[in-house]
């Protein structure tokens, strides 16, 4: 064998290894996706394992776009094709791609508008975008063969929301964290997407309205922060709330799952509450309690049928607005209810308040004063122990 016939036969036994051609017999090429289910606008990544299409051993090789063994990603109604995958490595046989889902026309948060922009366009690798519908399915198939097609499904559905504040209860001083996981609205799975809550308090129905933002560009979860202020209006960030309230949180879900419509909307909601360094029954201090006439003089000595004045002197212990109600029972000697009165106001920080109500006692002897201080009548929280005080009446 002479020189040209050795370097002939070297030069063909190469290009046969590189360019072998695959077991069309034995089709091998698995197509793998990062999930099983993806909602509308997810990214979705998928591989396919061929070595038998790695026909450059030395270079990066691509696949699906050769006529009778076209990549397809398709919908019921949409498709990509065809759809070039490239290989990791050289000589690895592993090809990889990914298309960003695009949704339809929807508007997700209320307004009005719709907030997608559905398209279908791209050749790949990774410049694909698909339109799917609510409840869809996906499939990416490859034509290994005349007559072998190879085929991967997924599904494509919403999610219902879930929210919460991450503890169940605050100090005045803390900053609250709201988390909100909601997929559907991983709207751009290249950025990072923003939603609008709700916050809300017992003293401000109203309340503000808070962006929370996606932790990264593809997590789905979105986290908002308030902080809370006892003295000044809710403006911002900053919800006006006073200690033993309920503080609520609320998310409007647009993009839910079956059985609902897609028109459909719901209000997801969690509570927190709102808790003092004060204990409730230390929030006010009955400082004394004396009797006085008409006129405002203090009475040492009453007797029956005077016109008397019950006065309570009371203080806020806290440096915000408390309100509260301040009732005065009247005991005979005997333990008998003689007289039952309140009256209803609003402290400012730590003021001191004089509160008087009315007395005309018609029968001499002893008397037990009692005065209570409640939160409110309907809510009979106490905000300080009973100051009992006992008077003679001659």
């Amino acid at each position: 064998m002479n020189l040209l016939e050795l370097v002939l036969i070297s030069f063909l036994s190469f290009f046969a290894y590189a360019e072998s051609l695959p077991d069309y017999d034995n089709p091998y090429a698995p197509i793998f996706t990062d999930k099983e289910v993806y909602t509308w606008t997810d990214k979705i990544r998928f591989t396919i394992v061929a070595p038998s299409w790695d026909a450059d051993r030395n270079g990066i090789d691509s696949i699906g776009t050769d006529e009778g063994h076209l990549i397809k990603i398709s919908t019921s109604e949409h498709s990509l094709e065809p759809y070039k995958l490239t290989e990791t490595d050289t000589s690895s046989g592993v090809f990889t791609g990914e298309v960003i889902l695009t949704g339809f026309s929807h508007d997700v948060d209320g307004d009005g508008r719709d907030d997608t922009n559905p398209r279908t366009l791209g050749t790949g690798p990774t410049n694909g975008f698909l339109e799917t519908n609510r409840d869809e399915g996906i499939t990416i198939s490859f034509e290994f063969a005349d007559g072998v097609v190879l085929t991967k499904s997924v599904k494509v559905s919403w999610n219902m929301s879930t929210i919460q504040f991450s503890q169940p209860t605050y100090s005045m001083g803390d900053t609250a964290t709201m988390q909100i996981f909601d997929p559907d609205m991983n709207l751009d799975p290249e950025g990072i997407d923003t939603v609008e809550l709700q916050v809300s308090s017992s003293s401000d129905k109203a309340g503000i309205l808070v962006d929370a933002i996606e932790t990264s560009a593809e997590s789905g979860l979105f986290v908002g922060s308030i902080s809370f202020t006892p003295t000044s209006p809710s403006s911002g960030n900053r919800l006006y709330t006073l200690p033993g309230e309920t503080i609520i949180v609320q998310y409007d879900d647009y993009t839910l799952p079956t059985p609902y419509s897609i028109s459909d909307h719901v209000a997801i909601t969690a509570e927190s509450n709102i808790i003092s360094d004060v204990p409730p029954i230390e929030r006010i201090s009955v400082i004394e309690n004396f009797l006085t006439d008409s006129s405002g003089n203090r009475n040492l000595e009453p007797t029956i049928h005077d016109q008397l004045q019950i006065v309570s002197k009371v203080q806020n212990n806290q440096n915000f607005n408390q309100a509260f109600v301040c009732i005065i029972q009247i005991k005979d000697s005997e333990g008998g209810i003689e007289s039952l009165s309140w009256i209803q106001g609003m402290l400012t920080p730590k003021q001191n308040l004089e509160v008087a109500q009315s007395w005309n006692p018609t029968k001499s002897g002893n008397y037990n004063v009692e005065t209570f201080v409640w939160s409110s009548l309907s809510e009979p929280v106490p905000l300080s122990p009973i100051f009992k005080q006992s008077y003679f009446i001659e």
